[in-house]
């Protein structure tokens, strides 16, 4: 490569980091361990220049043979590159686009609803949702999938800040870029805007603690775009941002979204992106366990508020409801009064410290009836909804994408709420909208009048058809219609717990008497992400872990005799290039010295073995090595084609593992994190054999309790749901899920609401702890 695409490309995988040069060999031992390559690039110094030298240039003779130097690309002074760069100077016109009002006259109510539903940018996002690892670091307490029947509608990510601790981190995203067509500066209040309205639902002390990113894309240059991106900086950042008190630290620009090609007649086309912004908020959460969710608690009777923030007006423009009719509109929603929506999020954080609410939606794309549906797919509950008798249009009450939200209340309380809503100045914003009620329908009147009554299954299935669709092109078409057909199901009970022992009843004796803990080796190869979580979970119950990694074994520095337990962890080892696991499993048989290594600790019967995820794959890539553990499965590509990330039932089974000891018969929700979790035996006779010796540890189960058969509460495709095993002693085990990262109550996406600080996962650590006892 040239001087010109070393120095200039953009791989986003590359660091620069400043080391000082006594650290340089902490450094290098460092990068060592972590088989991470790297490479000294440079050096600081005090001279003000900038200057690179390139062996791609041989040395060149200046003005004769005595005058020979080396060829730099880059030799220049910092200040040209920093302080004197010269000055540009550009020239904004403003462009007044006759805009066509978007009238709702002649628009069909069902045809509408059910035209918003499938629009992508409201639809079901559970095709890009569950192939992203969500519970990675153990620290995740809320992520998109919320309620027992996991649906992706959740406001706002919270993440915890240790793993004892209940203090964290809330994190939402605002954008409106539609509306940027019409107003610049309204679609960047809009966008900051939602960033609040998502936000309340977790329990912050006020706006002021917002700190936000704003990435701005524009076509710098176009017609009009440079003014429109001039006013809507303006408005925020003069405006705006400091009325309500939030700063805009950090963030990043793309001022090229336009690109010009030619067909082959040599006519040339344009492609324009209107000016966006989109907006990531960051605030510190006290206390993450009160963090709402539009998932509608099945309380019939149960009121829900609107609180809208555009006080009665109802604008079309830019809207989900115009795209979907082809239009535009000319004037769109906005935030008109800074102060009011200052005032909804301190009432928010009021309501739910008083524990007032019992979900929480905000409104957004596809308006009031999209707020609403979700709030009910989540809950699975039917909705009698009744419409403002004040407002003759019932399609823009429905659609208009004005800012506010809708939150959950128990009818017993709702003199209580309102009397707070006054109190706040926000009384005439605030009206009761719907009623909860288990008929399974939605329902929706206006001035006594029946506009729509339809199946909520059949809504749900238009809002997730886009999801369906987008699977069944990309994965296994029949995985696809198999989560699809789960919406038909009225009676799915949705996730679960039935534990066999009790998760809080243990102290940890070690924890606390201050003897010699028994140590455990959490192993990790390069790739591998999930070694904290599993250490933390260890810890916890009163065992020293530490990091080893596959380098210090291959170095001779840490030696497996040294521990009485060994945790090979989940994550990507090797990037799941070698196959998922497999690659780790080569590096240990191919190596004499780290064979014999393994098999003398396998041997050890006063040691224990856990693996999870790549552990677990790696494990049974090595079961030569350990006894008893001959007809245990491969782990190959999951059934769907995908990997999976998802909170799925499982039943413990009854088994010789040390490690499930007294918890067989529970089914409890795990989470899976993996592409490659589908158990194959070698033959029906293995299979046989491992059940007879109750070798068989774990198996996927539906929301029934019965052996999961079909996607995705078997998310693999493993027979009868199988997905954790144990050797025939029972000191080894191994599963694809991942146990350790719910060893806390905080970090279930769903639970009972009974459950205390423990999770019932913590109890597998806990048993490792007592049998290294003798207990």
């Amino acid at each position: 490569m040239s001087p010109m695409q070393i120095w200039c490309n953009e791989a986003q995988e590359r660091y620069t980091l400043g080391i000082s040069p006594q650290k340089a060999d902490l450094f290098k031992q460092l990068c060592r361990r972590e088989r991470c390559p790297y490479a000294v690039v440079g050096m600081a110094t005090t001279d003000g220049k900038l200057s690179l030298d390139d062996s791609y240039f041989a040395e060149i003779e200046i003005s004769g043979p005595a005058n020979r130097r080396r060829n730099r690309p880059i030799d220049m002074d910092m200040a040209t590159l920093f302080g004197k760069a010269p000055k540009m100077v550009r020239r904004a016109e403003h462009i007044q686009s006759e805009l066509t009002p978007f009238l709702t006259e002649g628009i069909e109510l069902r045809e509408a609803v059910y035209r918003v539903l499938h629009l992508p940018t409201v639809a079901d996002k559970t095709f890009l949702v569950t192939i992203g690892d969500r519970s990675i670091t153990g620290l995740v307490h809320r992520d998109q999938m919320v309620g027992r029947w996991q649906v992706p509608v959740a406001d706002v990510a919270v993440t915890l800040a240790t793993h004892d601790g209940y203090s964290g981190e809330a994190m939402a995203i605002g954008e409106r870029t539609p509306i940027a067509l019409i107003d610049g500066p309204a679609s960047g209040r809009m966008a900051i805007s939602e960033v609040v309205t998502n936000m309340a639902a977790a329990p912050i002390q006020g706006t002021d603690k917002i700190k936000l990113s704003a990435n701005w894309m524009v076509p710098a240059g176009q017609p009009g775009e440079d003014a429109a991106l001039y006013e809507t900086v303006k408005s925020i950042a003069l405006d705006l941002c400091p009325e309500l008190g939030i700063s805009i630290p950090v963030g990043k620009d793309s001022m090229s979204m336009h690109t010009v090609w030619r067909d082959q007649r040599g006519d040339e086309y344009y492609c324009t992106s209107p000016l966006s912004l989109v907006v990531t908020g960051f605030a510190p959460v006290k206390d993450v366990r009160t963090t709402l969710t539009p998932a509608l608690k099945r309380e019939s009777g149960s009121l829900l508020v609107l609180i809208d923030l555009g006080v009665g007006k109802q604008r079309l423009g830019g809207s989900s409801l115009a795209q979907v009719y082809k239009a535009l509109g000319d004037e769109p929603p906005d935030l008109d009064d800074p102060a009011i929506l200052k005032r909804f999020f301190d009432l928010i954080q009021k309501l739910s410290s008083l524990e007032l609410l019992h979900a929480y939606h905000d409104r957004s794309d596809g308006g009031l009836i999209t707020t609403l549906c979700e709030m009910a797919f989540a809950g699975r509950v039917g909705l009698k909804i009744d419409l403002d008798k004040r407002e003759d249009d019932s399609i823009a009450q429905l659609f208009c994408e004005e800012l506010g939200a809708v939150i959950q209340i128990s009818s017993s309380q709702q003199e209580e709420v309102f009397e707070l809503f006054n109190q706040a100045g926000l009384s005439e914003m605030a009206r009761v909208v719907a009623e909860v009620n288990n008929s399974h329908q939605i329902e929706i009147d206006h001035r006594g009048e029946r506009l729509l009554s339809e199946p909520r299954s059949a809504l749900h299935r238009a809002w997730s058809e886009t999801t369906w669709r987008m699977q069944s092109l990309r994965d296994n078409p029949d995985c696809a219609q198999e989560e699809y057909d789960r919406i038909l199901d009225d009676q799915d009970p949705g996730l679960s717990a039935e534990l066999c022992f009790d998760p809080n009843s243990e102290i940890c004796p070690l924890q606390l008497s201050g003897i010699a803990r028994p140590s455990v080796a959490i192993l990790r190869e390069q790739g591998v992400n999930g070694q904290v979580e599993m250490a933390a979970a260890f810890d916890r119950v009163g065992l020293s872990a530490f990091d080893v990694t596959m380098s210090d074994l291959i170095d001779n520095s840490i030696s497996l005799s040294q521990f009485d337990g060994l945790a090979a962890c989940g994550g990507f080892s090797f990037g799941d290039v070698l196959g998922a696991g497999q690659g780790w499993a080569k590096s240990i048989l191919f190596n004499p010295a780290l064979k014999d290594q393994f098999l003398r600790f396998f041997e050890k019967e006063s040691t224990f073995t856990l693996g999870v995820c790549n552990g677990c794959q790696m494990l049974s890539g090595i079961k030569t090595l350990i006894p008893g553990a001959e007809g245990w499965p491969q782990f190959k590509l999951n059934r769907s084609e995908q990997f999976e990330a998802r909170l799925v039932m499982t039943e413990i089974m009854p088994s010789t593992s040390v490690l499930l000891s007294g918890m067989e018969g529970s089914r409890l929700p795990l989470v899976v994190a993996h592409g490659e979790g589908r158990a194959v035996f070698e033959s029906e006779a293995l299979f046989d054999r491992a059940k007879q010796k109750e070798q068989i540890a774990l198996r996927y189960v539906d929301n029934y309790g019965k052996p999961a058969l079909d996607y995705p509460a078997n998310p693999n495709g493993s027979i009868q749901g199988v997905t954790g095993f144990t050797t025939e002693d029972g000191r080894v085990t191994i599963m694809m899920p991942h146990p350790e990262r719910l060893a806390r109550t905080v970090n279930y996406s769903w639970h009972p609401d009974h459950w205390g600080e423990n999770g019932p996962w913590l109890q597998m650590f806990t048993n490792a702890r007592k049998w290294l006892q003798g207990s």
